[in-house]
């Protein structure tokens, strides 16, 4: 991973995020991206007394898609919310945190409890690298009718498959096969 300020790569800083590869997060074009993320978070947030079809208008305007039925109960908290897909009839609890620099994507019927954290975004292992702010994400997919305890935190870059469920407290460290089920830290699963 080539961390030099002016390696050549005529992409916008949020064109390197969007692929996965390294940019800078005070970048102007992405620090815009995450006010009207905020902004967006603030209406959301404050939407709690509304009905879930208004809840799902707002979802509709800032994530990448979102299919039917879905709802997210506020608080909840993202970096950028046009990264998000949502399939048919998604939940995710209260309080939950998607940090999704590059795309999260989250299949029809999954279930995901309170205080849950999906996260893409991702840092240089070497001190030096990450001292320079340069950053990167990796992707983070998970399958149809997964359940995802509370509080549980899956990490970047990792997979989890259909039917999978992951317990309550558990850091997924590496992908889950479908129809697995995962606890503990680092989740390991359960037979």
């Amino acid at each position: 991973m080539s961390l030099d300020r002016d390696d050549g790569d005529r992409r916008s800083h949020l064109q390197r995020m969007l692929a996965g590869e390294p940019y800078l997060a005070s970048d102007p074009e992405i620090v815009a991206a995450q006010r009207a993320a905020a902004a967006f978070m603030v209406r959301y947030n404050a939407s709690l007394a509304e009905d879930d079809a208004a809840r799902l208008a707002l979802l509709r305007a800032r994530f990448a898609a979102v299919g039917e039925g879905c709802v997210i109960r506020p608080p909840f908290h993202c970096d950028y919310g046009f990264n998000i897909t949502l399939g048919a009839g998604v939940f995710l609890n209260f309080n939950c945190v998607v940090l999704d620099v590059v795309s999260v994507t989250i299949g029809a019927r999954t279930q995901i409890g309170p205080g849950v954290q999906i996260l893409t975004a991702d840092h240089p292992r070497d001190p030096a690298e990450r001292a320079t702010g340069w950053e990167f994400g990796r992707p983070v997919t998970i399958g149809a009718n997964v359940w995802i305890g509370a509080g549980a935190i899956v990490l970047p870059g990792v997979t989890v498959g259909d039917d999978a469920l992951i317990g309550a407290g558990a850091v997924v460290t590496r992908d889950v096969p479908a129809g697995a089920t995962v606890v503990g830290n680092p989740a390991r699963q359960r037979v």
